[in-house]
């Protein structure tokens, strides 16, 4: 999976790709090669799924409520 596909991977998408990088890693039967490979693939999912929490909690953030109790401020932030 090249590093343009990680990025366009939704946070579901990018987690369970990264519990499978984990589960191969901590099985430990994979040559040292790959499983530098594997590691190096697990750090840009972790980053994305970090990216993907940070743009949720932006968004979550910019919520406001009124007097009435209806949400204001919902604007759409980007990407998310």
């Amino acid at each position: 999976m090249s590093e343009n596909e990680i990025e366009n991977l939704s946070f579901e998408e990018a987690m369970r790709e990264l519990e499978a990088v984990v589960g191969q890693l901590e099985r430990g039967d994979v040559p040292l090669d790959q499983s530098i490979a594997l590691y190096e693939r697990g750090a840009k999912l972790k980053a994305r799924c970090e990216a993907k929490l940070k743009e949720a909690e932006e968004k979550v953030a910019s919520i406001t409520l009124d007097g009435s109790g209806q949400p204001t401020g919902t604007t759409p932030v980007k990407d998310l």
